[in-house]
């Protein structure tokens, strides 16, 4: 028998949207709607790690923007081999 938790009220699903590696281990982007406001994170695959907010309020934008977004977002990662959200600009 599998148990359901109960999301807080104005707190959809958390949806997985992409999955990439780096050397320091496997990431997953979530998007979740908080008050009805779309969220994107970033999580480690596993439990040590952590999780960082990518982008807020994206219901305004629409799908291909959220699209367009985690194109850019793991072709960084890809390029830059972190996290992209935690990278130093020099």
């Amino acid at each position: 028998m599998s148990t359901l938790t109960a999301q807080p009220a104005g707190v959809g699903e958390r949806v997985e949207l992409a999955r990439y590696r780096i050397t320091t281990g496997d990431r997953i982007i979530y998007g979740q709607r908080v008050a009805g406001v779309v969220r994107v994170s970033d999580h480690p695959a596993g439990t040590e790690g952590r999780a960082v907010l990518i982008e807020r309020e994206l219901q305004h934008d629409g799908y291909k923007a959220l699209q367009a977004l985690i194109a850019d977002y793991l072709d960084q990662a890809r390029a830059h081999d972190e996290i992209p959200m935690l990278r130093t600009i020099l």
